[in-house]
């Protein structure tokens, strides 16, 4: 789906990275450490239902408030990182906190979530001093630009005094516990976890708690992070995503590929043809291949260009067989080595191996499949869903019957977290499919409706049942319009006539 739309206006550059602080908080236990991380609440539209530590964007005001030891932007991050920190954990890190009572900390934490008194206002009234050295700079990342919301972020690592509880007050989060960095970076390996570059990254050197001077050095230098933007995502072990700009349909402008496989790895959609695309491809995979993993296949969900642009440049260079569904093979002009069906398991050597199920799911295109990890249930989706905007399904290739019943049979298997070709992970993956369930029935319902007893053309029913969206994707609207028509005439509530839909 990859044709332009009239009218249709240039995607919008990438969004200017803003200032924001992370506190990452731990205290010593035994010969290690635990960290108090948090569970950002799903409907966020940043990194909702991903685990994270205490931290947001730098306020304005964060920039008057005094920092002993530190001036400038580097004093106004650390005031950040201690606002959000007392927010998030209701840990106040400030000389003379130990003085005040629980009652009066939960007062002022709350009155500063509510808006009325603002930080540093609370702090004098307090006599409290923040002071620089109890946030230590422990590194900078910067969101790629293919994020739609984007942060250039300033970790610092803080340890808990002994006197501070850490509680979770209900709000942007869902969960907020002290955890060792090992038991995070399991859940991180079993999928029930997500986590971002930096969150992996911290915990990975956490885990090895040594001294906090070596720990610092270690965590200011992340591999794989040229000017602070990491090139290895992993979302969860194993789960690789390359995001690729590809001749997509807006407001897309990105099709994801991904590295799947502990050892062995599959390479899915690699959409681009530009070579400028294939070398960041290349380059993740040289990554991978220097820590002994090695690529053994590339699968395709669908055959749509903005998935399988660059297979022939892919299977000429590094010699690897194509994997897909025998309805998309029939669609390419390239050899297909293997044709995937529905049920079988694609087994992938490592530690521990990864066994990734097959899924038959046509709706949006007859070959369409979707890969669902047996451990975790995480499911690469495709062009099932997307996070940043729906799907078109397009007669005759499309059919909306079929696609309807294959997002409900991925709702009730259920699967976890979705990762799609178009926006960001989706952990809340039967949630994400109800909405899209809802949304079609309640469309094809408007659909009906918009029908006169003299009956509309095409046109004039997505001109009525449409107006809800911008005209110039009314073209493209016109092809789900159809879709779903045939599906009310299929069903006995809709019929066509000399070019003109009536209701049956």
């Amino acid at each position: 789906m990859s044709e332009a739309i009239p009218g249709m206006p240039p995607p919008p550059p990438p969004a200017a990275p803003r200032p924001a602080a992370v506190a990452v908080l731990y205290r010593r236990v035994g010969e290690g450490v635990e960290v108090f991380w948090v569970k950002r609440e799903k409907a966020l539209r940043f990194a909702g239902g991903f685990y994270a530590f205490p931290g947001g964007k730098v306020d304005k005001a964060d920039a008057a408030v005094p920092m002993r030891g530190a001036s400038g932007e580097e004093a106004a991050m650390r005031v950040a990182a201690a606002r959000e920190l007392f927010e998030e954990t209701g840990v106040l890190m400030a000389e003379g906190a130990e003085a005040l009572s629980p009652e009066r900390l939960k007062e002022m934490r709350r009155a500063l979530l509510a808006e009325e008194r603002t930080w540093g206002a609370q702090l004098a009234e307090a006599g409290l001093t923040l002071r620089a050295q109890d946030f230590q700079p422990a590194g900078r990342w910067i969101t790629p630009p293919y994020m739609p919301v984007r942060f250039d972020t300033r970790f610092f690592l803080v340890e808990a005094p002994r006197q501070a509880v850490a509680e979770l007050w209900p709000g942007e989060l869902t969960e907020a516990v002290w955890v060792t960095p090992k038991a995070a970076l399991e859940r991180w390996s079993e999928g029930t976890a997500l986590l971002h570059s930096p969150g992996v990254h911290v915990l990975q050197v956490l885990a090895k708690f040594d001294t906090p001077e070596a720990v610092l050095a270690r965590l200011e230098a992340p591999p794989h992070c040229p000017d602070f933007i990491a090139t290895l995502v992993e979302f969860q072990q194993g789960v690789r995503i390359i995001p690729l700009v590809t001749p997509t349909l807006p407001p897309a402008t990105h099709t994801n590929g991904y590295v799947l496989g502990p050892e062995e790895l599959l390479i899915v959609d690699p959409g681009a043809e530009d070579e400028r695309e294939f070398e960041k491809l290349r380059d993740l995979l040289s990554t991978l291949e220097a820590e002994g993993k090695r690529p053994v296949a590339i699968v395709l969900t669908h055959h749509h260009w903005d998935h399988v642009g660059g297979v022939k440049m892919l299977k000429e260079r590094l010699k690897l067989p194509l994997w897909c569904h025998a309805r998309t093979a029939d669609r390419l002009d390239v050899p297909t080595e293997r044709l995937l069906v529905d049920g079988e398991v694609l087994e992938l050597a490592g530690n521990p191996p990864q066994r990734w199920r097959v899924l038959h799911t046509p709706g949006h295109a007859r070959g369409h499949i979707c890969l669902v990890e047996e451990r975790s249930l995480a499911a690469v989706v495709g062009d099932m869903v997307a996070s940043v905007s729906t799907i078109v399904i397009d007669p005759p290739e499309g059919n909306m019957r079929d696609y309807l019943t294959q997002l409900a049979r991925l709702r009730d298997l259920p699967v976890t977290t979705m990762y799609p070709a178009h926006g960001g992970p989706i952990p809340d993956g039967p949630g994400k499919l109800q909405e899209y369930l809802e949304h079609r029935a309640a469309r094809a319902e408007r659909i009906l409706e918009s029908l006169p007893p003299e009956g509309a053309t095409l046109h004039q029913v997505v001109e009525t049942a449409y107006s809800d969206t911008p005209a110039f994707i009314h073209p493209v609207a016109e092809r789900s319009a159809l879709a779903s028509l045939e599906m009310l005439m299929e069903a006995g509530r809709a019929r066509l006539q000399g070019g003109r839909y009536f209701k049956a």
